[in-house]
């Protein structure tokens, strides 16, 4: 059972597409309550929390203050699913793979802002994520969403793997590259910083103000989940194998990606060829926008941008990339999936 808050109001207009969040209470929830408060065509009916005392979801999160009126109520998967077109889920990881088999089957649409489908072997889930997947026969049928990459898949899913936030701006940045066969598919260092709030909102040691202001931490170096998720999906691009060395680092801000990636070109090209390559790679992509300076998080925050640009450090290739972690690494990315379930352009909501 889950402790739900659904709308005093119940239900919704013909036109309105019914919206779930499961797990209510995270900052990966409170991004999308703040995008599907101006979203058109969606409306917010139910949300989960594991809270007892039925809150409001003003009082855990009092900047939605006067836009939801919502209280809590205890449901079941399925009784979420049978109220909704559209499930997000704020879950963590393993909780997920319990709660979407049954919003599936109640008829509900998923997107999954969790890890448990967006690996398809669940050996390597497994490996990584230290849990066997008590649901990998659906692993084949999740459709992993980044739409700049797989947008056509989406439409027609019933389940959407969200990306992860260090994924997004790894894969976005190397992707081109990786299509046109211009980098060695070995060897590619990523050196990547987020913000603190990466690290979820439930209290740990590491991430109190005392700790993490005014200093810089690398952490999980040569064991970070998100390393066989990157190279999965850069594998699939490629059609032939990518590894990666991926450096995650914890900074004193609280939002915002920055990847600087390195990898090796197999052709000679300039910096103006390059930014060429990218721009065509994602041409037509609104969220994507290839630049010419050096894009720092401060340019893309609270919103669903990836800025990306490269530059030459000698003979050496170097691909700038920066995301809010919180929006195009997770909320704003989920809503751009959502709208193409729903059959709508993809910056509904979102510019």
């Amino acid at each position: 059972m889950f402790s739900t808050c659904v709308s005093d109001s119940g239900g919704s207009a013909t036109d309105m597409a019914r919206i779930a969040i499961l797990g209510a209470t995270g900052y990966t929830a409170l991004e999308l309550f703040r995008i599907l408060a101006r979203h058109p065509t969606a409306r917010v009916v139910a949300a989960t929390t594991r809270q007892t005392d039925s809150p409001t979801i003003a009082s855990i999160h009092p900047s939605l203050t006067g836009l939801f009126d919502l209280h809590c109520e205890n449901l079941s998967p399925e009784e979420v699913g049978s109220r909704c077109d559209i499930a997000f889920c704020c879950l963590p990881h393993t909780a997920s793979m319990e709660a979407v088999p049954k919003l599936l089957e109640a008829g509900c649409r998923v997107v999954d802002l969790s890890a448990d489908y967006r690996l398809r072997d669940p050996g390597v889930y497994q490996q990584w994520y230290g849990h066997v997947h008590t649901d990998a026969g659906r692993l084949p049928q999740a459709v992993y969403g980044l739409p700049e990459i797989f947008g056509a898949l989406i439409p027609p899913a019933r389940l959407v793997a969200n990306p992860g936030c260090y994924t997004s701006t790894s894969i976005l940045a190397l992707a081109p590259l990786i299509a046109e066969g211009l980098i060695e598919p070995s060897g590619i260092v990523i050196d990547a910083k987020s913000g603190i709030s990466g690290a979820g909102r439930t209290p740990k040691l590491s991430n109190l103000y005392s700790e993490c202001n005014e200093s810089v931490t690398a952490y999980s170096i040569g064991n970070h989940r998100h390393t066989p998720e990157i190279e999965q999906v850069l594998t699939d691009v490629g059609g032939r194998e990518v590894q990666v060395a991926f450096n995650p680092h914890l900074m004193p801000m609280d939002r915002g990606i920055f990847c600087s990636i390195y990898p090796r070109l197999l052709q000679s090209r300039t910096q103006a060829e390059l930014l060429s390559v990218y721009r065509r790679y994602y041409e037509g992509q609104p969220f994507v926008r290839v630049v010419d300076h050096i894009p720092a998080t401060k340019d893309v925050a609270y919103s669903n941008f990836c800025d990306i640009t490269v530059r030459f450090n000698r003979d050496q290739l170097v691909i700038l990339a920066v995301i809010d972690n919180l929006v195009k690494g997770a909320s704003g990315v989920a809503i751009q999936n959502m709208n193409l379930l729903l059959g709508l352009d993809q910056r509904t909501g979102l510019l």
